[in-house]
């Protein structure tokens, strides 16, 4: 076996791993630290039990969400949608563009032949 055979076998092994375990453990604090800052988690790979973990995630964040706008009173503002978990591989949502009142009010009036 190749040195670089070991080297991505090695790499590829799941975070819970006896291996990736002792490596975690024998890294110093600011390694530890460097590796916090710049970690990013949705660009590792995930086993199917972290998938259902941020599905489950998503579901009770909705729950929540829906029963937060069920009890709001009505005149005042809703809260916003929350966003799901990002998945590995998975582009950030795009933000849909919402039309302001004085948006509406001049498509309104150009709809009703304000605009001849």
């Amino acid at each position: 076996m190749t040195t670089r055979r070991l080297r991505v076998l090695i790499q590829r092994l799941p975070p819970e791993s006896a291996t990736m375990t002792a490596l975690r453990n024998a890294m110093t604090a600011e390694e530890l630290a460097e590796q916090s800052e710049k970690g990013e988690p949705e660009k590792a790979s995930w086993s199917q039990l972290e998938q259902l973990v941020a599905v489950v995630a998503d579901r009770v964040a909705g729950v929540e969400h829906v029963l937060i706008c069920a009890n709001v009173d009505k005149k005042s503002k809703q809260p916003k949608a929350p966003e799901p978990i990002r998945r590995p591989g998975a582009k950030p949502a795009r933000v849909k563009q919402k039309i302001t009142d004085a948006q509406a009010e001049t498509l309104w009036s150009m709809l009703n032949g304000g605009a001849a």
